[in-house]
C-alpha cells in the first residue's frame, strides 16, 4: 500500500473509531462475517488471523471458539486497535497488531484460518497481499475474504469517491482469478445476503456481500 494512500485510509478509520462507527461497522458486517467465520470451522487449538479487524469482533469470536489457540487481529488504524484491545481485555489469547498489510510482522503464525472483511480491495498490490496470505496459511488451511465493494454490486461503486481513497473493483470472476494467481484454490464463492426485513440497506438483501473462500 502506497504511503499516501495508507495515510488517508488510516485517517478515515481513526475518525470512525473516535465517532463510534466501529460498532456500526460491526453491526453492519457481522451477518456476513459470521457466516464466513463459521465456514472456517476453527478447532480448539487453532491459530487465527483477521486482516483489517476493526474493533476486533471476529478476533473475540475466534478467541472464544479456540480457547487453546491464538487469535490475532491486524488493522492499519491505531485507534481501531486501541479500541479492539479494550473490548477484548477478557481474552488472554487475543492479540492485536497495528500495521499495514502485507508488510506487518504478525505473531503466532502460520495460521489455521484467516478472515478478512472489507479490507482487501484497499491494497494497492492485491496480488502481493493475496500471495502473502497464502504464505501465512498452513497447508490445507482456509482464507475467507468478504467484500461489499465488487463489480456486481452497483450500489457500492461510488465508495472510492465518497471516501477519497482508491479501491480495486473486481467482479466475482475477478476475485476468483486473483485467488488462483496467488496459489489459492477457490473452494467456494457465494453471495451472503441478509433477510430483507433485517437489512439496513436494500442491496444487502438483493446483492449481498461476496465471499470468496480459498484454500492453500
Amino acid at each position: 500500500m502506497a504511503p499516501n494512500e495508507a495515510g488517508r485510509i488510516r485517517e478515515v478509520f481513526d475518525a470512525w473509531a473516535r465517532t463510534g462507527r466501529a460498532e456500526g461497522m460491526e453491526r453492519g458486517h457481522s451477518h456476513a462475517a459470521r457466516l464466513a467465520f463459521d465456514r472456517l470451522r476453527l478447532k480448539p487449538d487453532a491459530a487465527y488471523l483477521d486482516i483489517g479487524c476493526g474493533n476486533g469482533y471476529s478476533v473475540r469470536w475466534a478467541a472464544a471458539a479456540a480457547p487453546s489457540g491464538n487469535a490475532v487481529g491486524l488493522d492499519l488504524s491505531p485507534e481501531m486497535i486501541e479500541h479492539a484491545r479494550r473490548m477484548s481485555a477478557g481474552f488472554s489469547n487475543a492479540f492485536f497488531v497495528v500495521g499495514a498489510y502485507p508488510g506487518a510482522e504478525l505473531p503466532h503464525g502460520p495460521f489455521d484460518a484467516v478472515l478478512s472483511v472489507e479490507a482487501f480491495y484497499y491494497f494497492a498490490d492485491l496480488d502481493a497481499a493475496l500471495t502473502k496470505t497464502r504464505d501465512l496459511l498452513k497447508p490445507g488451511a482456509l482464507f475467507a475474504c468478504v467484500v461489499d465493494y465488487y463489480g456486481e454490486n452497483s450500489a457500492s461503486h461510488s465508495w472510492p469517491d465518497d471516501l477519497g481513497v482508491s479501491m480495486h473493483l473486481l467482479d466475482s470472476f475477478g476475485w476468483a482469478d486473483a485467488f488462483r494467481r496467488a496459489g489459492l484454490a477457490v473452494v467456494d464463492q457465494k453471495r451472503l445476503r441478509q433477510p430483507a426485513g433485517q437489512a439496513a440497506e436494500a442491496w444487502k438483501a438483493t446483492e449481498g456481500s461476496l465471499l470468496t473462500l480459498g484454500k492453500r
